[in-house]
């Protein structure tokens, strides 16, 4: 038995919102107290001395594309061309100086552009001679190709052009052709890189969000092969129409669940996300829809017989309101106690970006968790952002309502959809609380809360200690330089919780915009140190 015993720092805790000090016992939480008493912690191994770093329960991105999230970190990072021309001689460069292999770049957003156009082929062409390449938008919905990548694939799917981006269908082919020529070293240097960045920003898991078929296949395996510096929960993107076919998925492949990007639509970006009436911008284009509402209710009744958790990926009003009525039917089919076997189940509704009320009111009922990424709405929100040039300004300012999820009762979880917005868990916090559409934020409290303890939730965890400091969980810990803690103010519309003092809430760091954020020291992971600044020596 081992025991570690840190001090003199904050400890984020319910159990004693002045603590200072918490002990660890072979990786579980096992004293919380002041520097008064904590020689009854134990005899302890090892002290560590905190000088007045802030402990807080570690970050779960509910939300992850760990391949493409790591090519952005060790490849061609786009998200920062201001032009067209600045992305172009970015690629030309980069391939200059990388001869062999696909060109693989990530994250240009050409409604940023004074251009205000993507590349055509014939520009990527020039840029990258007689290579391969694939360049993916920010959101991951579309892409532009390469000649030498477009002679690969056989077929010209739905969403194939000859010049512009390829979206739908044609970009899950040429997403797929691009993977394959990927080394196993490369696959391998961008998981290992992507996790390690995750540790170093207190994230303690991430949720993989992996493709079906034979490339995302692979990568999955080997991701979840790998003896990584956190934790990674598997989902696979396939629907299936039978309990036994659910459990054959699992045992097949590995993952832990079936939903992540079982896409029922697109993204707003791309044109492609599900929706009611047509985009402002594109009057004939409503998007496309993948799955039927069919589809949606037969995935769910086999994963909820089975046992398996489900989830799709929702983003346009169209979508998201076909998850909600595939609940609400699933329940009926389902039959005695369908309600609770679909919350035991914890499916879950990626994006959820436009929901109405009869939407959230169907998640709520049958115990669904959304997985939202505040960062969207930092993003593209706002009176000037990509949601209102696509959609107009009416139909752009609810989106992402997560003060309406949460006074519905609907469980959160927060996540990056990295390499789609960085990761940065209080960054995203941040964000939750200051909604760029006033009204649709969260408290402090709850948005740090949809972070940490909510994606152990959406993972299927009902034990209420998991994700706290408490005595008795998991020592998934961040240990943070944070300035001055300030007491959470709450929203009497979404929260049911006290801030006066003798409530015992403990503080939080100040996340009003402009002041600096927390930053890592270190990260623990059922007590075992995955990154370290020097906090532990």
């Amino acid at each position: 038995m081992t025991l570690t015993v840190l001090r003199n720092g904050r400890v984020h805790t319910a159990a004693d919102p002045e603590a200072t000090a918490l002990a660890i016992t072979d990786g579980t939480i096992s004293w919380i107290g002041g520097e008064h008493a904590v020689d009854t912690a134990g005899r302890p191994d090892r002290v560590i001395d905190l000088a007045g770093a802030l402990v807080v329960p570690g970050f779960v991105d509910a939300h992850v594309h760990t391949l493409d999230a790591g090519l952005a970190l060790t490849g061609l990072d786009l998200s920062g061309t201001r032009s067209l021309t600045q992305c172009l001689q970015a690629v030309r460069e980069y391939a200059g100086t990388h001869p062999d292999g696909v060109i693989w770049g990530h994250g240009w957003e050409d409604t940023r552009w004074p251009e205000g156009r993507p590349p055509t082929r014939a520009e990527l062409d020039d840029a990258v001679g007689g290579r391969p390449a694939y360049l993916s938008r920010i959101d991951v919905h579309s892409a532009q190709l390469s000649t030498a990548l477009a002679a690969t694939i056989a077929d010209r799917p739905d969403g194939w052009s000859d010049s512009a981006p390829v979206t739908r269908l044609a970009h899950a082919a040429v997403r797929s052709a691009a993977r394959d020529l990927l080394s196993s070293a490369q696959r391998r240097l961008a998981h290992l890189s992507f996790l390690s960045a995750c540790a170093g920003q207190g994230i303690v898991e991430v949720h993989e969000c992996a493709a079906d078929g034979p490339s995302g296949l692979a990568d999955l395996r080997a991701l979840l092969d790998l003896d990584g510096p956190i934790p990674v929960r598997g989902y696979l993107a396939r629907s299936v129409g039978s309990p036994e076919a659910a459990r054959a998925a699992l045992a097949e492949t590995g993952a832990h669940a079936l939903g992540g990007d079982l896409v029922v639509d697109g993204a707003i970006g791309s044109r492609t996300a599900s929706l009611t009436h047509p985009y402002t911008d594109d009057p004939g284009n409503r998007g496309a829809r993948y799955l039927t509402d069919e589809q949606i209710v037969d995935h769910l009744i086999a994963c909820t017989v089975a046992g398996v958790q489900a989830g799709f990926h929702a983003i346009g009003d169209d979508a998201v309101s076909a998850v909600g009525r595939g609940l609400l039917a699933a329940a009926d089919r389902l039959g005695e106690n369908a309600t609770v076997r679909l919350a035991a189940c914890a499916h879950r509704v990626e994006h959820a970006e436009m929901t109405d009320a009869d939407a959230i009111a169907a998640f709520a009922r049958t115990g669904a968790v959304a997985g939202m990424q505040p960062m969207f709405d930092a993003a593209w929100g706002g009176p000037d952002g990509l949601y209102a040039r696509r959609l107009g300004a009416e139909r752009a300012a609810p989106m992402n309502d997560l003060a309406a999820l949460a006074a519905a009762g609907v469980a959160l979880a927060f996540g990056s959809d990295a390499p789609v917005t960085p990761i940065g868990p209080w960054a995203a916090v941040q964000a939750a609380v200051h909604h760029r559409t006033p009204g649709r934020g969260l408290s402090p409290r709850g948005a740090f809360t949809a972070h940490t303890r909510g994606g152990h939730r959406a993972a299927g965890r009902m034990d209420r200690e998991i994700g706290t400091i408490n005595v008795g969980a998991p020592a998934h810990l961040a240990i943070v330089q944070a300035g001055e803690l300030v007491r959470p103010a709450a929203d009497p519309s979404v929260a049911r919780w006290s801030t006066d003092p003798r409530s015992r809430v403990p503080l939080l760091p100040d996340l009003t915009p402009g002041v600096d954020l927390p930053t890592t020291l270190a990260t623990l992971v059922a007590g075992r140190v995955v990154f370290d600044t020097g906090v532990f020596g």
